[in-house]
């Protein structure tokens, strides 16, 4: 697993040279825009029809925000919940509401992840920060149905956890181990529908 964000950068550019565009929009853009940004460039996007150059600028600058947001961060804090899941289910293997097979599911969770951000990051992106056009249908259709699966790995989640729910009396590492995935479940949740109802239609 590549572990810092210079190493991933390497990475790309030496398998893709295109995704050296991904970190020139970093030295422009601003990498935590506030919601205000956000709320500003989902309404230009969704109000201008697919392809408006008019909107382009806005649909390079909400890349480098998925990148940056959530990319970074989810592959940031899956080690943490799988640490907190492992110890919970060690701790209390004999306890009725053990959430079994945590740990397991976030660390597969973990590595599709991954993969699935690791491939738009490499082809798909770079692709669209081009302009897109009807050789992006195919990967964006693709990225569109890997977010099905995640999807069905959350609903997995939110059950193991009982809707990330620790029993009365739990420990405190239990309930971190709750805040972590309810954290993952609705970050995840945001991050899909940003690219399935904002990015992905503009260039399709």
């Amino acid at each position: 697993m590549i572990s810092t964000t210079m190493s991933l950068a390497q990475a790309m550019v030496r398998e893709s040279p295109d995704a050296v565009d991904i970190f020139r929009i970093r030295r422009v853009a601003p990498k935590r825009p506030s919601f205000d940004s956000i709320a500003q460039v989902e309404k230009a996007l969704a109000a201008a029809p697919p392809g408006d150059p008019s909107v382009a600028g806005q649909a390079r600058w909400l890349i480098d925000h998925i990148v940056e947001r959530y990319h970074r961060t989810h592959l940031a804090e899956f080690p943490e919940a799988i640490r907190l899941a492992r110890l919970v289910e060690s701790v209390h293997e004999a306890d009725a509401d053990c959430p079994r097979g945590l740990a397991d599911h976030l660390a597969f969770m973990a590595d599709d992840l991954e993969c699935h951000q690791r491939r738009e990051e490499v082809a798909l992106f770079p692709m669209l920060l081009k302009g897109g056009g009807p050789v992006a249908d195919f990967p964006i259709r693709r990225m569109m149905a890997e977010h099905l699966d995640v999807q069905d790995q959350l609903t997995t989640l939110a059950a193991i956890t009982r809707d990330f729910s620790a029993p009365e009396g739990a420990c405190e590492t239990w309930r971190q181990l709750c805040r972590a995935c309810r954290k993952l479940h609705h970050e995840l949740g945001d991050h899909m529908r940003l690219e399935n109802d904002v990015l992905f239609p503009y260039f399709l």
